[in-house]
């Protein structure tokens, strides 16, 4: 076929360049509005559409060991009341939505207020209809009903009358808040951290630690505005925080807290400490941390296991007679003469506990200088074979560990100070040696004395206090930390097995300081300490004198699981480490080594703050193998009563408990799971 040009072309023409004129004012349109009135249309937009905000993503949680929710991200409620659909002069048909809200309102006004009364006690029913009548009148646009609303309560308010037809109806809505929520009060407050004012400002803690992981990414959002309605848009959805796992078990810190604070309040002290390690792993089973802030009331005002550098006394003098053994200047059958109690040197007098009685009067043994906890002993040993080589005994120390510093994630954290002398001795005293050996001129944080212990606990190897184990998303392990090996081995195995059966004479044979430390159904290794701090001007002449009373040691002795140590700082006398600390550190071991079955039920008094004193509650009868009930209990103490059962306890809210998943009475199954949901 041929193809007639003269015809075909001309309408092909025709159409063309239309399109083609068509296209090129479009083009010059689209460019005379992007170049010539750019200014109108960001006017324009403007009033369409508001700035980009940042949408918050959910923080993550920080659980226990094994997986107790210790702080979670759960939101509050505030509900409030909007009176003016839109705009009432913009439509009959917004007109007409207006009428029936006042209308419905009026019928429903009475019931709507006592359901208020009901849920939210803080205003009367009278009260309330005021509120709402003002409120109505005054064509209020965001009136608030309630702050601070639980999700249970929530989800109650929903069902109120007038609320059921819903937020577009009514106007009713309310405004989600993320709040950071730690359903077991105030438990292990420091080490866990707090939050400013957000959940995006980190104070302290582990939230301050791991803000970054904990914090997830913020999405982004704007407002447009569709049909005379303003619309939110979402930019960019927002990634949640991770969580958090960490090495803490919320019975024995419970427990550690309880036991030290009573100890606190007997004796009227200042400051206690107890720090409860795993042996193999470091893991930190508990930390307390309690400070007077009133008489009679304990507080946790900061980390004191972590960021403080105390003289720990008469506890280092294991550390000292760990270098003199392990570099053979002395053997355990070797005599010291403590004669009077009392030893001059180098112009000071060096005394031990009993010099007022005379002292023991006699030579005592290596072991004894550490079961009596000899001051003279002790540094004259260490006096007499390093004195003209001070740098050695300090070799030997760091060599043991001690003085080594760890890499803890807390901001702040404490590092030991171990002095070196000079070669000049310019920082160095005849006396320095000496009295450094008994645990003086050494400042070290309380969790660097726990480590050592739990270097000799642990066949030598010295690893890493370990604060969290693990980071999940939605119960996924994304990263583990593991164990971390600070020293390989501390000393040789025969100075080890030397020092190890050292200290089971200190807490087990009768003439031991460290007697009430121990306990019946196992052995206890351990070191008492005892030592005169300096009052807040740096005096040690202050009056009343103010001590530091300690215990640190490990169980069981023949396969130790545990260490731990136990300070306490108080001003007068009677100040002992072994009658002071020592039943604290025991009766924490028999806790931890029971697993809670023989706790006594009065020191099971559940709350939420350690500022409280609640009288002990009633707790329930409890059947070997059968569910107890737990409804109305706290939440530690419920936990303790289904744990001592064999059940593993998973926490929903704050309070008490409303109710629990498993029916109570029923058999326990092996690895049963029971969840609590806690109300105020």
């Amino acid at each position: 076929m041929n193809f007639d040009s003269k015809h075909t072309i001309p309408r092909f023409l025709i159409v063309i360049i239309p399109l083609t004129l068509l296209g090129l004012a479009i083009v010059g349109k689209a460019g005379y509005e992007m170049m010539v009135r750019s200014a109108y249309w960001d006017t324009v937009r403007g009033r369409l559409a508001q700035q980009q905000r940042d949408i918050p993503a959910i923080r993550g949680n920080i659980y226990s060991s094994d997986r107790q929710l210790l702080v979670g991200s759960m939101p509050v409620y505030t509900l409030r009341m909007d009176f003016v659909v839109k705009d009432p002069n913009d439509s009959v048909a917004e007109r007409k939505q207006q009428h029936w809200r006042d209308s419905v309102l009026r019928e429903e006004l009475d019931s709507f207020a006592i359901g208020l009364n009901a849920l939210f006690p803080k205003h009367s029913v009278a009260e309330y209809k005021k509120m709402i009548l003002d409120g109505q009148r005054r064509k209020r646009r965001n009136l608030p009903l309630a702050r601070n609303v639980s999700y249970i309560q929530y989800k109650e308010f929903l069902d109120l009358p007038y609320v059921r037809y819903g937020r577009i109806k009514t106007g009713v809505y309310a405004e989600e808040i993320p709040q950071r929520q730690k359903p077991y009060g105030s438990m292990a407050n420091r080490t866990l951290g707090s939050l400013m004012t957000t959940c995006d400002s980190a104070r302290n803690g582990i939230e301050l630690a791991y803000d970054s992981i904990l914090r997830g990414t913020p999405g982004k959002r704007h407002r447009e505005k569709v049909r005379k309605q303003w619309m939110d848009k979402t930019d960019v959805e927002p990634i949640d925080g991770l969580d958090i796992v960490t090495t803490i078990d919320v019975g024995m810190q419970d427990a550690a807290e309880k036991i030290l604070t009573r100890k606190l309040k007997e004796i009227n002290a200042e400051v206690g400490v107890v720090v409860l390690l795993e042996v193999p792993t470091g893991d930190v089973k508990a930390i307390v941390n309690m400070t007077r802030i009133a008489p009679g009331v304990y507080a946790e005002v900061k980390n004191n296991a972590i960021t403080d550098l105390w003289e720990p006394g008469s506890t280092f003098k294991t550390a000292s007679m760990m270098v003199a053994l392990e570099d053979g200047m002395v053997k355990r059958g070797d005599m010291v003469d403590v004669g009077n109690g009392q030893y001059p040197m180098h112009g000071r007098v060096m005394k031990d506990h009993n010099w007022r009685k005379g002292g023991y009067g006699r030579a005592i043994s290596v072991d004894e200088c550490l079961m009596f906890s000899s001051n003279v002993g002790v540094s004259r040993i260490i006096d007499e074979h390093y004195f003209k080589h001070p740098e050695k005994y300090v070799d030997g120390l760091l060599r043991e560990g001690v003085g080594v510093p760890f890499e803890l994630p807390f901001p702040g954290a404490g590092k030991p100070y171990v002095r070196r002398p000079k070669a000049d001795g310019s920082n160095w005293s005849k006396t320095a040696l000496a009295w450094m050996s008994i645990g003086y001129e050494t400042q070290i944080p309380p969790i660097y004395t726990v480590s050592f212990y739990n270097a000799i606990a642990n066949n030598g190897c010295m690893v890493q206090p370990r604060f969290v184990k693990a980071i999940e998303r939605n119960g996924e392990v994304l990263k583990e930390f593991p164990v971390k090996v600070v020293k390989q081995r501390i000393c040789s195995p025969s100075t080890l097995k030397d020092v190890h059966e050292i200290l089971e004479r200190v807490v087990n044979d009768p003439t031991g300081l460290g007697k009430k430390a121990g306990c019946k159904q196992f052995k206890v290794c351990g070191k008492t300490g005892t030592a005169q701090v300096a009052d807040e001007h740096g005096s040690y002449h202050g009056s009343p004198a103010r001590y530091m009373v300690s215990f640190a040691g490990f169980y069981p002795s023949e396969n130790p699981q545990y260490s731990c140590v136990v300070c306490i700082k108080k001003s007068g006398l009677p100040a002992s480490g072994g009658g002071q600390a020592g039943p604290v550190f025991s009766e924490l071991a028999q806790y931890v080594m029971a697993k809670g079955v023989f706790r006594p039920a009065d020191e099971a008094a559940d709350s939420t703050s350690v500022l409280e004193r609640p009288l002990p509650p009633v707790l329930p009868d409890t059947v070997e193998g059968k569910v107890p009930d737990v409804r109305g209990l706290g939440a530690r103490d419920a936990v303790a009563l289904l744990e001592a059962q064999g059940m593993k306890v998973k926490l929903r809210g704050q309070g008490r408990v409303h109710s629990q998943s498993a029916v109570p009475g029923s058999n326990v199954t092996k690895d049963q799971v029971v969840t609590l949901e806690l109300r105020k």
